[in-house]
């Protein structure tokens, strides 16, 4: 199976009607690969960890770089997501990183999730990008008291950690009922997923890169000492090839990748904008990034225009009839945890594919038993500055320097033993039981 979902998720005719689009100038369309090509290396994949890849072996390395991507920059989840730049990339507790990659390797890693939030910053400023930068932060917010209780306990190990009762996150303007205390981390601040895409996209055909749209790589094979890319109009041969497609990969481009990565829909809703007095009756006027303590998370921050952002995990269809079926049920759960908002149309609402793997990590690195073939991806659902940063040092390691990313990150992700849609659908049905007892108490 080289794809996962039904045909309607990969369609890049059709673009998904999100906010970011609707509210971010657009981009010249990218031509079309049309017939035969040569560059030194090849990308595939035109979001965050594409472009940051390209910029970096055109500025850094002055390489000469062709950029392909199926539809056009910001299509896929690099333009469609919740715009949390902030650490994560992995479903790993702390204490799981340790026990895989030991102290050190779980201090690279961190000080890697460090850089990478740093690495997006760095990009709004080089680039000129206005992408909405929103305030330092993110907030994790307790579900249940057992989920308070265990937040607490973690907290107090953290020096970085801010904990938040009840009554202090209702001072600090972030206040629902649902929650019974969250922890604030420094680290992270919110962006417009869409500008800082499609910034990044400018910047690349500044710096030369050779960028094309609407090319869909249907074909990777040895050729030449190098790869041969075959698209519906063209071809190019490269000495070298990242892959940097995550939950949107052709696990046909490379065949290795086939069963080793598990894209997962993720579902957004955004209302119409919310008046001064409609926050402040809710409780919640702060532009802090927050998420809840689900098994099937909720992702959710109050918009610099004043609308209120509202992601949820749990579909297990790209069906539109699922898709609207799943969203009336996110829906039901934003208005049972902002009562205050209830009243308050949906605007716009979409979905995208996030990526996981068996290993609960990214991966990134040379594909295993090649030469000149490199992969990127596997972000579970927070690739904005992970992708961003490991774009950047995949860089280096394509143009033949040294391997700086963590050890967490180059191992290969195993296949999954099982039907990957028949677990995901069981998987869920069990978080979503394993959530609810939860709710009631």
């Amino acid at each position: 199976m080289s794809r996962l979902y039904e045909p309607q998720a990969y369609d890049t005719t059709t673009w998904p009607d999100s906010l970011w689009r609707a509210a971010t100038p657009p981009l010249a369309p990218w031509p079309r690969l049309q017939g035969a090509a040569r560059a030194e290396v090849a990308i595939i994949g035109a979001g965050v960890t594409g472009l940051n890849a390209a910029l970096e072996l055109a500025e850094a390395h002055d390489a000469d770089v062709a950029l392909l991507d199926a539809a056009q920059p910001g299509w896929g989840a690099s333009g469609r997501n919740g715009g949390f730049c902030c650490a994560g990339s992995t479903k790993l507790s702390d204490a799981a990183i340790r026990r895989r990659v030991g102290p050190a390797g779980a201090d690279a890693f961190a000080a890697f999730q460090r850089a990478a939030v740093a690495r997006v910053d760095d990009n709004l400023r080089r680039y000129a990008i206005d992408a909405e930068r929103g305030p330092d932060g993110e907030l994790h917010l307790a579900h249940s008291p057992r989920a308070w209780a265990v937040m607490q306990a973690e907290a107090a190990e953290d020096p970085d950690a801010e904990i938040l009762p009840r009554e202090a996150l209702r001072d600090r303007g972030l206040f629902s009922p649902a929650f019974h205390g969250g922890v604030l981390e420094r680290l992270g601040f919110p962006i417009q997923p869409m500008k800082y895409t499609l910034g990044l996209a400018r910047a690349a055909q500044a710096a030369g890169v050779r960028c094309h749209g609407d090319s869909p790589v249907t074909r990777l094979a040895p050729h030449a000492g190098g790869w041969r890319l075959t698209t519906p109009h063209g071809t190019l041969d490269a000495a070298r090839v990242l892959v940097a497609t995550n939950g949107y990969t052709d696990e046909r481009v490379p065949g290795w990748l086939a069963g080793r990565i598990l894209p997962v829909l993720s579902n957004i809703l955004v209302t119409r904008p919310l008046s001064a007095e409609e926050q402040r009756a809710q409780g919640w006027t702060a532009r802090t990034m927050s998420f809840d303590s689900r098994r099937l998370l909720h992702y959710f921050r109050l918009l610099p225009c004043g609308r209120f952002l509202f992601g949820a995990r749990g579909g297990h269809s790209a069906d539109p009839a699922a898709l609207a079926a799943f969203a009336r049920t996110a829906r039901a759960e934003f208005d049972a945890m902002f009562p205050g908002f209830a009243a308050a149309e949906t605007e716009h609402r979409w979905s995208g594919l996030v990526c996981l793997t068996a290993s609960l990590a990214p991966f990134a690195g040379p594909v295993p038993g090649t030469e000149g073939l490199f992969a990127a991806l596997a972000w579970h659902g927070n690739g904005v500055a992970a992708g961003s940063e490991t774009g950047r040092r995949m860089a280096t390691l394509v143009a033949g320097g040294a391997d700086t990313l963590p050890a967490l990150m180059r191992r290969p992700p195993p296949r999954l033993p099982v039907p990957r849609r028949a677990a995901l659908r069981a998987a869920m049905a069990a978080m979503r039981v394993a959530d609810l007892p939860a709710i009631s108490r």
